[in-house]
Formats: structure tokens, sequence, C-alpha cells
């Protein structure tokens, strides 16, 4: 047996999680659809008997050469998903019901607690506690309709923003 005989197991080893690792999404929490990243898409924890939660991503990123839309979004947690925006009107931030969210190309729309974009869990199934895990459809113009998990966590900075 020569010494690279021994050796092809082994080889053979490394090729098969290289390829594995190539396979692999980018992020361990991020999602692909088309030409767009769903990045980390988290909801909020809710207090007992609350009736709406909100979800959100550190980002959904175009990568694409052309703008796609987010239209609307279901949740077998709820009764129903709106988008929304949180606005400053005065002292008082307030949210809007918007019929779709813009994603340019090339460009990062964040939607992260504590203002901007969200996704809002319309009548709860049942609260969200810390550690659970939601499935979101959210349905694009270009892109189509993409199913993903949402961790339910708290943020550190939680008490910026409270649904």
């Amino acid at each position: 047996m020569t010494r690279l005989t021994g050796r092809r197991p082994l080889l053979r080893a490394c090729w098969a999680l290289a390829a594995l690792a190539a396979a692999w999404p980018a992020g361990a929490h991020d999602f692909r659809v088309g030409d767009l990243v769903l990045d980390h898409p988290y909801a909020t924890p809710t207090p007992p008997g609350a009736v709406h939660g909100a979800a959100y991503f550190r980002a959904i990123r175009n990568r694409g050469d052309q703008a796609d839309r987010l239209l609307g979004a279901s949740s077998p947690a709820a009764a129903r998903v709106e988008l929304h925006q949180a606005v400053m009107d005065g002292e008082v931030m307030r949210m809007r019901e918007l019929p779709s969210i813009e994603l340019p190309p090339h460009a990062e729309v964040p939607m992260r607690h504590g203002g901007g974009y969200h996704l809002m869990l319309v009548d709860l199934k049942q609260p969200l506690k810390d550690g659970d895990r939601i499935e979101l459809t959210l349905r694009f113009e270009r892109a189509g309709s993409r199913t993903v998990q949402v961790w339910v966590q708290t943020p550190r900075d939680m008490d910026v923003h409270r649904h």
C-alpha cells in the first residue's frame, strides 16, 4: 500500500466536507429567495395575553439589478400579518400599515425593532416566548414566496420599542 492510497479516503472525506460547506447558507440564520437575502428573522416576546406581536429582520438585502417589493406575509402563529412602518408624529411613535415595502436594487432595507419597518403579527394564537420558533411566509413581487423560521428572542436593547 502506497502513502497516497492510504490517504484517498481522507481526501474523499475532505472533498465531501468542502462541497457541503459550499452548499451551506451564507449565515447561520439567513434565508435566500431569488436575489434577496433575508437576514436573521426574529420576533420579540410578548407579555401573557398579548394579542399582537412583531417580527423583524436584521435586514432584507436585494443583491439583484432590479427592484423588488415585499407584498405581504402570513404565519400559522397569527390570524394575519401586516406590513407596518413606525414613524414619528411629533413626540409620538405611530404605526401605519403599508401595502408593500420597496426593496431597491443593490440595497439593504433594515427591519429592526425600535422603529422603521416591521411585520405586525395580528391576533396571535398564543403569546410568543423566548426560545420559540414560528414560521413566516413572505411574498415578494419578483422573487416569489419563501417560508422562513423566525426565532423569538429578547434583543439586548428591548426597552427601546415594545409592542
